[in-house]
């Protein structure tokens, strides 16, 4: 048998009715008045009289805290909430881009234009600097370019990780401004 509309990946964990196994809970009229501590049983009776649902909204508390509502409409705010929620959120990617110490400068100066695109989208980048066989001899020309770049990229982005020596590397990371 096929199921017929979106998947359900998250399952629903809200305690409504005879579901809420605690003996008494707080409850809370759909006005927002507190009404007291009081048996479940009874709890129910006064939703299903008001042609509501009784939803367990604090189950850690002492006594679990229960509202008199509609569940339906609670359940599509929550999901409201929750999409406007996501819709703020921004997801920040890092780049990463690597450099060999002999770069050319016409290669240099096309790499820094992509790494200040990157910083303008507002994504991060990690940038590594390679030593390859005996180049790792001269480390201070690794750091003349790592220089070098830090200052090409100091109106968009600022470094939040100064280079450090990681084996044979040189590894920096830049944050957009």
């Amino acid at each position: 048998m096929t199921a017929i509309g979106p998947a359900k990946d998250v399952k629903d964990v809200t305690n409504i009715n005879e579901r809420i196994r605690a003996k008494e809970v707080r409850l809370i009229d759909e006005d927002g008045a507190m009404l007291g501590v009081m048996p479940t049983y009874d709890a129910i009776k006064i939703a299903r009289d008001k042609e509501l649902d009784l939803v367990e909204v604090s189950p850690k508390a002492v006594p679990p805290v229960a509202r008199i509502m509609d569940y339906g409409k609670f359940k599509y705010q929550t999901a409201k909430r929750a999409q406007e929620a996501k819709k703020k959120q921004t997801i920040i990617q890092v780049k990463e881009m690597k450099l060999g110490l002999k770069i050319e400068e016409h290669d240099l100066q096309f790499k820094l234009k992509h790494l200040r695109d990157f910083l303008g989208e507002g994504d991060k980048v990690k940038l590594t600097i390679m030593f390859r066989g005996r180049e790792v001899l001269h480390r201070e020309k690794g750091e003349q370019l790592a220089v070098k770049v830090i200052e090409a990229l100091k109106d968009v982005g600022e470094i939040e990780q100064r280079g450090r020596f990681d084996g044979r590397n040189i590894i920096l990371v830049f944050a957009p401004r």
